[in-house]
């Protein structure tokens, strides 16, 4: 039995109908505080093997056991249930589970769910407090809705790509799937505020409030995040571009590389980029004629020399191993940090005293580290209650709290409805 809190959002309900990434994060993130979160996944194909089937997740990247690792982490505190939503009997499967739920979470491309009758007008007939939230690529309405649309491609569209990478050089991806990481977290933000809106809205005519769409476009989760990036062109015409591992406009702010120790390039970043802050940079760098400089007293003034202030921190970087120049600049005040690779995540002190290197005890009984749960909640934390589950795990269970009785599953079950 797990001893982990039942957390804020125990007693909700939540209905995923997604796979892959952005929807499953975003039931994973509601299922970290509690709720009761029932996955919905696709049987095997008719001849395939059994584990075939489920959220295509099951088996990317490194496997243990037969099983993405990657799952572990997506799918924990949730439940299994297969159902082949082309079925109409799947269909009214999950009607029966809208009618009760309170979220409902589903990324397929718009129409999909219209096309199995589970609309937003059916099932907010059924249950109008049903707060459902729609991710897609492009959203739900507009000239490009029905377009196929994955995180890569929203990143691209929504100014993401353009920027990462070096000046004249092909842009390059982030390193995960972050458009869809940050399609999920929208995706919560706007889940929770339906909820709160739900709340205000109860009454005798409305006992549970009223219910809303959530409607969330990858491109424009991505686009969100672009700071300045639109109004600067429309005062200016300036369009940014890629800037390495600089802040354009601000400065000094790099990776700077350390003392070569035979073990690969290392690096050090430094935001030395506060008024005060460039000052004890500058003296800790042994440069107290850059401290003193008034052309330099701001950043206006350090973005006209910020190649002049590079090349100064650069030298003295580059003489000094990455742990010295770290330890000096904290003995001084300046933000600074390595580049972690997940060696030195896992190695980490702080990660470990923050919680954040969780050991979850996998079904064969080894043991599996996995990122804890963020954010932090003083009195309400998250916490893992239970492991990601087997495919199907939770069908029968499921399927009796919405009244099916043993004879009606088998029954189901022989006509490959469910598995």
């Amino acid at each position: 039995m797990s001893t982990a809190p039942a957390g804020p959002l125990a007693g909700l309900r939540v209905i995923e109908l997604g796979q892959l990434i952005a929807g499953p994060f975003a039931a994973k993130t509601l299922a970290d505080f509690g709720a009761d979160v029932i996955k919905i996944e696709p049987p095997a194909a008719p001849g395939a093997p059994p584990d075939s089937g489920g959220d295509p997740l099951r088996k990317w990247r490194l496997l243990k056991n037969g099983t993405s690792v990657w799952w572990q982490v997506q799918s924990r505190n949730k439940r299994s249930v297969v159902l082949d939503l082309k079925r109409p009997e799947a269909q009214e499967i999950v009607r029966k589970l809208a009618a009760e739920a309170d979220v409902l979470i589903e990324n397929f491309r718009p129409g999909a769910m219209e096309g199995w009758g589970l609309g937003p007008e059916v099932l907010r007939a059924a249950n109008p407090g049903l707060v459902m939230l729609r991710i897609s690529g492009y959203g739900q309405s507009g000239p490009y809705r029905d377009r196929p649309g994955f995180g890569v491609v929203a990143e691209a569209m929504g100014g993401m790509r353009h920027l990462t990478g070096e000046p004249g050089r092909v842009p390059v991806r982030v390193g995960v799937s972050i458009g869809d990481t940050l399609a999920a977290l929208h995706g919560v933000i706007g889940v929770l505020m339906a909820l709160y809106h739900r709340h205000a809205t109860v009454s005798a005519s409305a006992p549970k409030g009223r219910g809303q769409v959530v409607d969330v476009a990858l491109y424009e989760a991505v686009f969100n995040c672009m700071e300045s990036l639109l109004p600067e062109y429309s005062a200016f015409g300036a369009v940014r571009g890629p800037a390495g591992s600089a802040m354009p406009g601000i400065a000094p702010t790099n990776a700077y590389r350390c003392k070569d120790r035979g073990r690969g390039d290392e690096y050090a970043l430094i935001a030395g980029n506060g008024d005060s802050i460039f000052k004890r940079l500058m003296q800790c760098i042994g440069r107290a004629d850059l401290a003193r400089d008034p052309s330099l007293a701001d950043n206006a003034g350090r973005v006209r020399r910020v190649q002049e202030l590079d090349e100064a921190i650069g030298v003295w970087a580059q003489s000094r191993p990455v742990d010295e120049v770290l330890s000096a600049l904290e003995q001084a005040g300046v933000p600074a940090g390595k580049i972690y690779t997940v060696a030195d995540v896992a190695a980490d002190p702080h990660y470990a005293a923050r919680g954040m290197l969780a050991q979850v005890r996998m079904d064969d009984g080894s043991s599996l580290t996995v990122p804890g749960v963020v954010p932090k909640l003083s009195d309400t934390p998250g916490g893992h209650r239970r492991n990601a589950p087997n495919l199907g795990q939770d069908t029968d269970a499921v399927l009796r709290e919405v009244g099916l009785t043993p004879s009606q599953i088998l029954a189901l079950r022989e006509r490959g409805v469910l598995a």
